[in-house]
Parts: structure tokens; C-alpha cells; sequence
């Protein structure tokens, strides 16, 4: 099932897309997707549903964020060797976890505006996990049950910021917009393996990242296990779990981001993403 929030920022309505993909208004049957709506019982509900009976919504509306009222966005750094080896870094010994502000979620194709005096700012196509069940303390065996689903994130970031202004990388990670997801979030029945998910990035139509969430070196049920023993896990946090290589910072010389720049990503069965790059704008 593929759950949608569509419409202007703020007044976005939820919605999935059907069978034939086109877009299905949900407000007469729940109030939205977030924390409430999550839980395997309501998802069990919306899988139920007969869809061609659902209002069919005409035209192409704005996608919001798939997610609302996420109360924690998490992320993992350094999660595909190559990537940490482009980035001139080891490989972890155990899953690298920053955050990113939940004031830099936006939707899948709205616009990215570089912050005030960004000079290097960078793309990260990434999987995307949605927590669905509260979890503390969960074993890698059932992690899994404690996911909702999966998406599509940007996890855009500022170079600068994250690695020559001190040792806290959440600074080049959440300037507002660097937090496009979606457009879609994919309930777990969809993916019976995160682990074989082609991914892909291209700037002003030229591919600069194509991976595969196959070789990530912690998997999503690693993840979710290590991350519940520092901190409980709720319904509506979102999850980021790093990026292959084809970075800009690891271009030689490094490649970053302009005013006018197009970036184009998506992940095999989540949907892709638009984002113009635009200037600092109060």
C-alpha cells in the first residue's frame, strides 16, 4: 500500500495510490497519516479497503511529506563502504547516528534553498524507514515488526557546516528543506526485503549515484535494534540509513550543489523525487 499527503504545505490530506496508480482521496476514512494512523491494526484496516471506491483526486496535486507530526528524524552516516571510503573515513565499527531537524522535512519535489553562506552543499539518495510500534529495547530478530514502511529521502546536506565547523555533523544536516521524503510511504507488506532495492540520483540529468540497499553494512533490522537501545522509538519517527557513493564531496575535485541545479532521485518501488536548488531566502 502506498500512503500519500497531498496539497499545500500544511494543509495536506491523506491519500494512496491505487493499483493503476492514480491518486485516491482518504479524509472520509481517516484524519491523516501520522503517529495515530501507523499501528499494524489501522494499516490492516487501510489494506482492506476497496480503492476503486475511494474519490478519485484529479490533476497533479503537490506531495507533501508522506509522514505527519514525525517526532524524530534520525540518521545514519557512513552506512555503504564505498561511500566511507569516497568520503575518506573507515567503516564504522557500529551504526554512525546523527539527527537531522524535523523543521528541514518538506515534500519530495519542493524546492531545496541553500542556507546562508553555503558553499558545499551535497545530495544523499536514502532508504527511508517509518517506525509504526513503539520500540525499546528490541531484538535485531523482531525489529522489523516495528516498522511501518519505507520511502525516498534527500538527506541534503552542507559540507561545510557538517565537517569543518566542529565535530557535530546535525549542523550541515538540517538547514530548512534538506529533509525532502516521499513520495510515498510503502507499508512493510510491499517490501519483503529492504535489502534489494535499487537506487539512483542525477544531477541536471546526469547520473551521479546508482546503488542498491543490498550493500549496506547495517541492515534496517541492525538499525532499529541499536537505535532502541539509546533512545525509545515511536510511531511517526523517521529513520535515514545512509547512501552509496557518487556523492559531491567525493568527486575529484569535489562537485556541489548551485542555484539552478536539478536533482533527480528515487529508490526501486518508493517512488522519485524532484528538487530545484534555489538561493537563501528569509
Amino acid at each position: 500500500m502506498k500512503l500519500v499527503r497531498y496539497g499545500n504545505p500544511g494543509k495536506e490530506k491523506p491519500g494512496l495510490i491505487d493499483a493503476a496508480g492514480k491518486l485516491r482521496d482518504l479524509s472520509a476514512v481517516i484524519k491523516d497519516i501520522g503517529p495515530d494512523q501507523l499501528s499494524d491494526a489501522v494499516l490492516a484496516k487501510l489494506l482492506k479497503l476497496k480503492t476503486d471506491k475511494l474519490p478519485l483526486v484529479r490533476g497533479k496535486p503537490r506531495m507533501g511529506c508522506p509522514v505527519n507530526g514525525v517526532g524524530k528524524f534520525i540518521a545514519i552516516g557512513l552506512n555503504y563502504s564505498d561511500h566511507a571510503a569516497e568520503s575518506g573515513m573507515p567503516i564504522p565499527k557500529e551504526p554512525v547516528v546523527f539527527t537531522k531537524a524535523i523543521s528541514c522535512i518538506q515534500g519530495p519535489d519542493d524546492n531545496v534553498m541553500l542556507p546562508k553562506g553555503s558553499v558545499k552543499g551535497d545530495w544523499e539518495v536514502e532508504l527511508g524507514v517509518v517506525i509504526g510500534t513503539k520500540a525499546r529495547y528490541v531484538s535485531q530478530k523482531d525489529a522489523l515488526n516495528f516498522v511501518a514502511g519505507y520511502c525516498t529521502i534527500n538527506d541534503v546536506s552542507e559540507r561545510e557546516y557538517q565537517l569543518e565547523r566542529g565535530s557535530q555533523w546535525d549542523k550541515g544536516k538540517g538547514c530548512d528543506t534538506f529533509g525532502p521524503i516521499g513520495p510515498w510511504l510503502v507499508t512493510r507488506d510491499e517490501i519483503t526485503n529492504p535489502h534489494k532495492l535499487a537506487m539512483w540520483l542525477d544531477l541536471n540529468g546526469q547520473r551521479m549515484q546508482t546503488g542498491n540497499t543490498k550493500t549496506m553494512i547495517f541492515s534496517v533490522a541492525k538499525i532499529v535494534s541499536h537505535l532502541s537501545q539509546f533512545m525509545t522509538l515511536m510511531p511517526g519517527d523517521v529513520i535515514t540509513t545512509g547512501t552509496p557513493p557518487g556523492v559531491g564531496l567525493g568527486h575529484k575535485p569535489p562537485l556541489y550543489l548551485k542555484k539552478g541545479d536539478v536533482m533527480t532521485l528515487g529508490i526501486e518501488g518508493l517512488g522519485e523525487q524532484r528538487q530545484l536548488v534555489v538561493p537563501f531566502k528569509l
